[in-house]
């Protein structure tokens, strides 16, 4: 059995080990293709590969039809709009993702940006705190759970707006479950997003949300540029100098901030949240046993296509 690990963007050499203990233990070969530029490089790699472990790499229909023997491709980390889910279907590969092993990263990333803001850039001047502030949530799942928990820690009030968790596990999490979306942005003053981009998720932010919060209001993304209305936002920056935005995905309307909007947005260099050696070995880890875990009993929990 032949696992490939393809990487433009190569895992940490620890967690390389890693995966590589991982299938030498299950008696597979491992071979990498890290740091490549061309994409027929890929095409070749995967044309004797039973199974596949990618980041962010793109995984298309080219691709799999290289691919003769593919059975499973992980994507190591939540977010799986990197592999042509429809494609994999038709060509009987199982597509996974790894969710919950970057959690944590992605989690405190958001924070670090909301300090980052509330103190002004660290540019000398008078910020603000986060204790007593109220932080929405908008999806729970395992990022929405971790940022839970450090809000508690710093004191915020926390509540959460998810139609897939119950009101009851919000409780417990010290989470207060608003009945919609509507509701969660009246009532917080930084609201963070967590949701997949999705058919009903993109576009799903706009200005009829981001009309309705407070005064000092900050929106977080770090889930995907695609959930923005970018318009929307735009419109409501235009109309509020109070409104700050904070991403880890620059927007495509990018350009109009950095001319109008100086000082009252945070974008990164790049999609970071994943982006800490914690995470990095957690969700190769996690890929390499789940593909060790499918082609031993057949467990396919993490299947994201049909």
């Amino acid at each position: 059995m032949k696992i490939l690990v393809a990487t433009e963007k190569a895992f940490a050499p620890v967690a390389v080990k890693l995966i590589r203990e991982v299938t030498d233990a299950a008696g597979y070969e491992l071979v990498l293709l890290e740091n490549y530029k061309d994409p027929a490089d890929l095409l070749k790699a995967v044309a004797d590969a039973d199974g596949l472990i990618v980041r962010s790499d793109m995984v298309t229909a080219q691709v799999l039809d290289a691919a003769k023997k593919l059975k499973i491709v992980v994507r190591a980390g939540a977010g799986y709009d990197n592999l042509d889910l429809a494609s994999c279907t038709a060509h009987n590969v199982v597509a996974m993702n790894t969710p919950g092993q970057n959690s944590n990263a992605v989690a405190e990333l958001a924070f670090e940006m909301m300090l980052y803001n509330a103190r002004g850039g660290f540019a000398g001047k008078s910020g603000s705190e986060l204790r007593g502030k109220s932080l929405g949530l908008h999806a729970f799942g395992n990022v929405g759970k971790f940022m839970a928990e450090i809000a508690g820690g710093f004191g915020m009030k926390v509540s959460a707006y998810d139609p897939f968790v119950t009101s009851e596990e919000m409780k417990k999490a010290g989470v207060y479950p608003c009945a919609n979306a509507e509701e969660l942005y009246r009532t917080c003053q930084y609201v963070s997003l967590h949701m997949p981009a999705t058919e009903k998720t993109k576009k799903s932010i706009g200005y009829g949300l981001l009309s309705l919060m407070p005064p000092d209001s900050v929106l977080v993304n770090t889930a995907r540029k695609e959930v923005i209305d970018e318009d929307g936002l735009l419109k409501i920056f235009e109309e509020r100098k109070d409104f700050s935005y904070l991403a880890d995905v620059e927007p495509d309307c990018k350009p109009v901030f950095e001319e109008k909007y100086k000082g009252r947005y945070i974008f990164t260099a790049k999609k970071m949240g994943a982006q800490t050696e914690e995470a990095n070995i957690n969700a190769g880890v996690a890929a390499a046993r789940q593909i060790v875990d499918y082609f031993r009993n057949g467990n396919i929990k993490f299947q994201v296509n049909k």
